[in-house]
């Protein structure tokens, strides 16, 4: 019987999206910096940090379609 796991530590996440966990660690305290590019969403459970694999598709998802709309519209 095969799990899949549906919340990620932050050595997978970093992983999972490619990027480091300096990133992760970094963005999570960076909030509401327009310059920055935003953490994805995370949860904590105790003093653990964990990221749900739905919500980083959704983050992924959001910056292929910000590139796309980018493209569509021209650059200015």
């Amino acid at each position: 019987m095969s799990s899949i796991k549906r919340a990620l530590t932050e050595i997978e996440t970093s992983e999972y999206i490619g990027m480091s966990r300096s990133f992760l660690r970094q963005s999570r305290m960076e909030v509401n910096q327009d310059s920055q590019t935003p953490a994805p969403p995370h949860i904590k459970i105790g003093r653990s940090v964990r990221y749900l694999k739905e919500d980083l598709d959704n983050w992924l998802d959001s910056f292929f379609k910000q590139s796309h709309l980018q493209q569509e519209g021209g650059a200015s």
